[in-house]
Order: C-alpha cells, then sequence, then structure tokens
C-alpha cells in the first residue's frame, strides 16, 4: 500500500522513526505530539537509567540522548512536511545545558523545534521539562546534516511510511 505525502499524519511518522532506534526502544521515548513545528518525546522514568543511586537521579546522557532525539524527529518531520521526502539526517553538533536534574519517579519530555533549514543543514531548539515547560531541566540546540533523499534505504523509508509487511 501506498502512502499518500500530503495526508500522512507526522506523529506517525515521528513514532515510527523513533521506533527505529535502537537506544530509543530501550529507553522507553514516546511521540506524544509532532507537527511541522514541534515535537514532544516522553521519557518514562526507570530505576535502570539513574545516574546517582543515592538520589535516584536520571544519568544526564539519558536526558541528552532524549533531547538529540527530539531534536532529530523534529527535522525528519519538518522536512516531510515542506518537501514530502525523507533525508536522513545525523547530528552534526548538540549542545545541552543542565538547568536541574531531573525529579525521581516522574517522566521528562522533550520539546524540540526546527527553527530553521538550510540546503545542507538543519537547525533546531529543545526543552525538557517535567511538570511545566516554563521550569526546564535543560535546553539545548543542534544543528543536523541534510543529506540526499536518493540515500534513505528502501526499507527504512518503508518502516517509517508504514509500508509493507
Amino acid at each position: 500500500m501506498k502512502t499518500n505525502p500530503d495526508f500522512f499524519p507526522l506523529t506517525d511518522l515521528a513514532t515510527r522513526f523513533v521506533g527505529q532506534l535502537v537506544q530509543c526502544r530501550r529507553l522507553g521515548l514516546s511521540v506524544l505530539e509532532a507537527s511541522e513545528q514541534h515535537v514532544l518525546i516522553e521519557l518514562p522514568y526507570s530505576s535502570e537509567l539513574i545516574g546517582y543511586p543515592d538520589t535516584g537521579v536520571i544519568h544526564g546522557g539519558v536526558i541528552t540522548t532524549l533531547m538529540d532525539t527530539a531534536c532529530g524527529t523534529a527535522v525528519v518531520c519538518n522536512i516531510f512536511d515542506k518537501y514530502k521526502s525523507l533525508e536522513l539526517s545525523p547530528t552534526l553538533d548538540l549542545r545541552v545545558d543542565y538547568m536541574k536534574p531531573a525529579e525521581p519517579n516522574k517522566s521528562v519530555y522533550g520539546f524540540a523545534e526546527c527553527y530553521k533549514l538550510s540546503s545542507s543543514v538543519a537547525f533546531t531548539r529543545a526543552i525538557a521539562y517535567q511538570d511545566s515547560i516554563d521550569d526546564p531541566i535543560a535546553h539545548a540546540v543542534g544543528s543536523f546534516m541534510r543529506i540526499s533523499p536518493e540515500m534513505v534505504g528502501d526499507a527504512f523509508r518503508q518502516a517509517l511510511m508504514g509500508e509493507g509487511k
């Protein structure tokens, strides 16, 4: 079954993209929202993610993975919305500023947007938070390389578009 890219829900695309990434499946990341302007991803709390056993605080590397994934997913959605095509977009640079530790036993949310696309680079910004986006755990800015749609393999394209099987 061929999917019509003009009517393809970006949340479905984002969910499939995140599901293709082994580290995201292992962390239990789930896409809550996706549009041409933003992505919202949930990281559920797990004792396996604790970086500091005395406090129960999630390891900072897990927050970095959440931010990188949210930003990369925002790029995929923005490009798909604008060009109706899929592109590989590996991380070129990601800066994460940590503001406070995440509270134990609570999910962390990653909100990201792709705010600028050039011919070769996509630019993103993101916030990790728990109760309110106005009280962030971390803030990130990132840049992602744009690679030609022809470089996306057929199996990966079919997986993201929900085709085949």
